[in-house]
């Protein structure tokens, strides 16, 4: 199935709100990413770009975030999922390959354990399946009184930091320029919102040995958001998962090493590709 209506800011009514994407190539099943808090579908131009003479591939903006405007729902990753359904039953999508980098990791898990019908494979970044401990759940909590009190710079400044290689804030400022842009297009009240769906959020560790699709996992090497052992220990618990570490890399790793990132995407397509086609012809494709 190919899609006729692509480009850059489409906007269709999901769920009850406008979602606001992306939709480029051609392909039967599409890539679907998911961007991370409190981020937009921008980070992912990077992949779009380069994915589009290969694939189809959809980058949506989060409900309450980047285009997708919503300041007066209560957000939560179950919301999101079944945003991220309805999204898919809008523009006939029967099965998607679902990306997802940090909370989008977070909606891919919940919408897969939920809706595992829909989902032909699987690609986790930056990202872990458990819910918060109870120090972090209270440290996020305290993070709001903090904006209630004295805004949000002081919190966006401080996420920014963390998200990058140190190499990156050194040596890739226009990159982090860009992101602070983004962070700082939210209105505080959606920044204090995704912290709530982040605290409440379910873990989804219990399920993925029940996972029964291909999954790739990426994670920077030096991420300290979602860090890389959460990434080992999801390789250990989904059957035949495949990890990618990404050197030089921090939470943000598509775009802090786009080109070797890119790289690992197109391999799984391709290797996604070879098991379709000795399914439906018996024999492995020839790249």
């Amino acid at each position: 199935m190919e899609t006729l209506n692509q480009g850059f800011n489409l906007i269709i009514p999901v769920n009850d709100f406008h979602l606001s994407y992306d939709d480029v190539g051609e392909g039967s099943t599409p890539i679907i990413c998911l961007h991370g808090f409190p981020f937009d579908k921008t980070m992912w131009k990077g992949q779009l770009d380069f994915l589009e003479s290969k694939n189809r591939i959809i980058a949506c903006d989060i409900r309450g975030f980047g285009k997708s405007t919503d300041e007066t729902s209560y957000l939560s990753i179950d919301l999101f999922s079944e945003d991220l359904i309805a999204f898919m039953d809008a523009l006939n999508i029967d099965k998607a390959i679902i990306c997802g980098l940090s909370m989008g990791g977070f909606i891919a898990l919940n919408a897969l354990k939920r809706f595992p019908d829909r989902f032909e494979a699987l690609i986790l970044c930056d990202t872990q399946c458990i819910a918060d401990s109870l120090e972090v759940h209270e440290k996020r909590y305290e993070i709001i009184d903090e904006i209630n009190t004295n805004g949000v710079a002081n919190f966006n400044e401080g996420f920014i930091k963390s998200v990058f290689h140190k190499d990156s804030i050194k040596n890739k400022k226009e990159l982090v320029e860009k992101l602070r842009g983004v962070v700082f297009a939210n209105s505080e009240n959606i920044i204090k919102k995704g912290l709530v769906a982040l605290a409440e959020r379910s873990e989804t560790c219990s399920t993925l040995n029940e996972i029964a699709i291909p999954t790739l996992i990426i994670c920077g090497s030096e991420d300290d958001v979602t860090p890389l052992v959460q990434s080992e220990s999801m390789l250990s618990t989904i059957k035949d998962s495949i990890l990618h570490v990404i050197h030089n890399a921090g939470h943000v790793s598509n775009l802090e090493q786009p080109q070797e990132f890119n790289e690992q995407l197109l391999n799984f397509i391709i290797f996604l590709n070879d098991l379709n086609f000795k399914k439906n012809n018996g024999e492995k494709r020839m790249v």
